[in-house]
């Protein structure tokens, strides 16, 4: 997988309705503090419904899912297909280590003038094994020299700066000023 330059969106998605997978789209609209137009996650308080549970008045830090097409790649030696928007993600990207970024980073898309700060890791839950059997053991698992947990189920992020994000446009990061916060799950 690269590094920080020479990202692609490879797909874009939401659902204007709860339901794990989301179709993807030819374009979303990214709004600034809120999330993907129209999308159910989108708010500035939490949306995701074992969230809304614990407290409803928690800042979404969850705005925006971004999954990197190579886990694909990578859960496909296993067995698992899955497909830009299959596990909820609202931007599919190609050619970035999303995990790698540091907290704070900004990703900036193509030149519709979008920016998604990023907040953590996405926690995977249940629901990945109800998709596919199996799969939440190739997303979520333990270091095996450390034995700490590593989830590759993608990155979270907040909307900084709203516009419109299609497959193929360019994404560029920033990296916030060092000392760099390895991201956790938000």
């Amino acid at each position: 997988m690269g590094g920080f330059d020479g990202g692609v969106v490879a797909a874009v998605s939401s659902n204007g309705e709860y339901s794990f997978t989301k179709p993807n789209r030819d374009s979303i609209t990214l709004l600034a503090g809120l999330g993907v137009e129209g999308d159910v996650h989108a708010g500035v308080t939490v949306r995701h419904r074992s969230r809304v549970a614990q407290d409803p008045t928690q800042p979404n830090l969850r705005q925006v899912h971004l999954i990197h097409e190579e886990l694909f790649d990578e859960v496909a030696a296993d067995g698992h297909r899955v497909r830009p928007g299959d596990l909820g993600e609202n931007v599919t990207t190609r050619g970035i280590d999303l995990l790698a970024l540091p907290t704070g980073a900004l990703l900036r898309f193509g030149d519709g003038g979008a920016v998604v700060e990023v907040t953590g890791l996405r926690n995977p839950c249940l629901q990945i094994d109800t998709f596919q059997d199996g799969l939440l053991k190739r997303v979520v698992g333990r270091d095996p020299e450390t034995g700490a947990i590593v989830r590759k189920a993608g990155i979270m992020g907040v909307v900084r700066e709203g516009g419109i994000v299609h497959p193929g446009d360019a994404l560029h990061v920033e990296l916030p000023a060092p000392p760099h916060r390895p991201l956790e799950r938000v």
